[in-house]
């Protein structure tokens, strides 16, 4: 390297702070210094975590890569080349972790290492050491931006997010089951490169505080994870959602948020929240007083009828009431019992078969049709029914959406019955299970899932300021 302000010819000239990318990591600009004093390069990060295997580690960080703005938060990936004890110009030790990424700067690129550091009170968030500077650079240390200058505007538009590289990601699964669906996750998510860990819910518990709200499970807090995959069993849809609302609060991306599960959940918000987004449903009533009875019943319709405890599920405390003696025997057993419950109307023409639609990202992936087992009006695979890949209409498609829309949900099933007026939803289920429509429609449900969620945990752009580029 040589100090100069003449370089040779062929050789390139850089200042003492240079604009730089580092694509791999989704960073399209960067204001860096150039200081040959320091062998290694180094990079702003913080929240700086290890995870993977130890045959192959990676560590997730994030960087603020515009000073002065904290709303700026670029998530990143990267495989664990090293750990180096790095001193600083002041004497001062640390131990920092060692990545490689590309260094793009104007039409030249080459690969670098990096080593992971919090510069917060430093205006370049990078800095580029020798080892970084190839044989034909020359420093012109009077100077700064030789080359071609970059703009931090960049981080305002979508550019940002489609500049991210698919990363790999830290995924939990909040599931107390060995079963199908998590078994997919687990092996879909590794398949693409991620790390997917299956976390008991009911072993997760919370300190709830403004400063630093975290999620703890098994005397250990856990890590930042770059999205939570929810699969909360009905029985624990409380202490589940509590769990989600955690996560939430942190920033962490939640597939199906918690008010989306708590509402889907609940039988009677969840056809009230339908009703109110104007999506066709079977004619649906619901009342505490047995002196309401023969009013519940006439607003319905005439029998046969459906009575539907508000907690169940897959079928279970679901009676078919052919008379309309039958549909009052049903409703005393469950009222003495204590139990809420809605009573609906029997969609004839159905004829014990419905729709699931699989909707992921506002998007219907997959539909099958369950037909119920022999004499059994629910179409329930759990209570023995079968399964065939589906041909849904438009009508169909747009209400599945509209259904999984209204509960914000973005892994939602939605249960259509064909009625002579249209489609009818029965139910938007927050935690459907993969197995029978993977089955039914041979495609990889799992796989289009994690599609979305590498979608959807791309950065997102700030808003412009004036200043962005001299800050």
């Amino acid at each position: 390297m040589s100090d100069t302000s003449e370089p040779a010819a062929g050789m390139i000239r850089f200042g003492w702070e240079e604009w730089v990318a580092l694509p791999d990591l989704g960073l399209p600009a960067l204001r860096a210094k150039v200081d040959t004093g320091a062998r290694t390069s180094a990079l702003h990060a913080f929240d700086i975590e290890t995870f993977g295997p130890a045959s192959a580690p990676k560590v997730r960080f994030t960087v603020h890569p515009v000073p002065g703005r904290d709303d700026l938060v670029i998530p990143c990936s990267a495989r664990i080349v090293d750990r180096r004890t790095v001193t600083s110009s002041n004497g001062e030790s640390e131990s920092r972790y060692v990545i490689a990424s590309t260094l793009r700067v104007g039409e030249e690129s080459w690969r670098i290492e990096l080593t992971l550091t919090d510069r917060s009170g430093m205006n370049s968030r990078m800095l580029l050491g020798r080892e970084a500077l190839k044989d034909h650079i020359t420093i012109v240390a009077t100077d700064r931006f030789q080359q071609p200058k970059l703009s931090y505007d960049v981080y305002t538009t979508a550019r940002v997010r489609h500049a991210a590289p698919n990363r790999a990601l830290r995924v939990a699964v909040l599931s107390r089951e060995d079963n199908y669906s998590t078994r997919r996750l687990v092996e879909e998510g590794e398949e693409r490169g991620h790390t997917v860990e299956v976390i008991d819910t009911t072993r997760c518990y919370m300190a709830i505080n403004a400063l630093s709200p975290e999620v703890h499970y098994d005397g250990k807090r856990l890590p930042r994870y770059d999205v939570v995959i929810p699969r909360i069993g009905a029985s624990i849809t409380s202490y589940g959602t509590a769990v989600i609302r955690q996560f939430e609060t942190i920033g962490t991306f939640c597939v199906n948020g918690s008010d989306g599960i708590t509402s889907s959940r609940d039988k009677l918000a969840a056809h009230q929240m339908m009703a109110r987004h104007k999506i066709g449903m079977p004619n649906t009533a619901f009342a505490a007083s047995p002196k309401d009875t023969q009013s519940l019943m006439r607003l319905v319709g005439t029998a046969p009828l459906i009575v539907k405890l508000l907690e169940s599920t897959q079928g279970k405390g679901v009676v078919l009431a052919e008379t309309k003696k039958a549909a009052e025997s049903v409703i005393d057993a469950f009222r003495g019992l204590k139990a809420n419950f809605l009573v609906q109307d029997f969609v004839k023409e159905a004829a014990g078969e419905d729709i699931r639609c699989l909707v992921v990202g506002g998007k219907v992936v997959a539909a099958m049709k369950r037909t119920g087992a022999e004499g059994d009006f629910r179409s329930n695979l759990h209570r023995g029914g079968s399964a065939q890949v589906a041909r849904i209409t438009k009508e169909e498609r747009e209400t599945a959406v509209r259904a999984a829309r209204a509960f914000r949900l973005n892994l939602a099933g939605v249960d259509l019955l064909r009625s002579e007026t249209g489609p009818k939803v029965l139910e938007v289920n927050s935690s459907p299970g993969l197995e029978g429509i993977e089955t039914a429609t041979h495609k990889n449900i799992a796989g289009l899932l994690y599609e979305h969620i590498e979608a959807k945990v791309r950065p997102t752009p700030v808003r412009a300021r004036k200043t962005m580029d001299s800050e």
